[in-house]
């Protein structure tokens, strides 16, 4: 096929024919493939720590939804028993028929009877042993009382309340 004489070559033709930049540089170089790989390896590096950190932080919430619906079950039975229930997994009248892991099994939840007669309690959420959120030490413990009061240890036991229960 002829070309007209006022069309410029084009950079991207399958024709081989033509002279110039376009017909010589038909591979990449050792340095250049070197250099988008380590420009790649500095990104990962940068973004798998910090999506790692938001992935744990959005899982916390399984930990406080959990605590949330165990302290208004708890409100419910002691509506009808005048009394906090003194175990999650047993079912009712003793218990709140709970299972002692969250919905996908990250935390394991336990229940405490602060008080002889019942009037009091505390649940608390721990990473599970093995899963995912073990690695977590910013968060660590979760719990919520009879009060309603929420609070958060990290794994040196310091009180980080306000940043795990937002």
């Amino acid at each position: 096929m002829r070309r007209p004489r006022w069309s410029l070559p084009c950079p991207f033709s399958t024709d081989r024919s033509s002279t110039g930049p376009a017909s010589r540089d038909r591979g990449v170089t050792l340095i250049e493939l070197l250099s988008v790989v380590v420009v790649l390896a500095i990104l990962a590096t940068l973004a798998v720590p910090s999506f790692r950190a938001q992935t744990q932080r959005a899982q916390r919430t399984e930990a406080t939804a959990a605590l949330l619906r165990i302290g208004a079950a708890q409100e419910a039975y002691f509506l009808q028993h005048s009394r906090y229930a003194a175990s999650l997994a047993e079912a009712a009248p003793t218990g709140l028929g709970v299972a002692p892991t969250t919905e996908r099994g990250l935390y394991d939840l336990s229940l405490a009877t602060t008080d002889p007669d019942g009037s009091g309690y505390i649940v608390r959420a721990v990473p599970r042993t093995g899963g995912r959120q073990q690695d977590d030490t910013a968060c660590r413990e979760f719990s919520l009382d009879h009060f309603g009061l929420k609070a958060a240890r990290d794994g040196a036991g310091g009180d980080v309340t306000a940043a795990c229960w937002r």
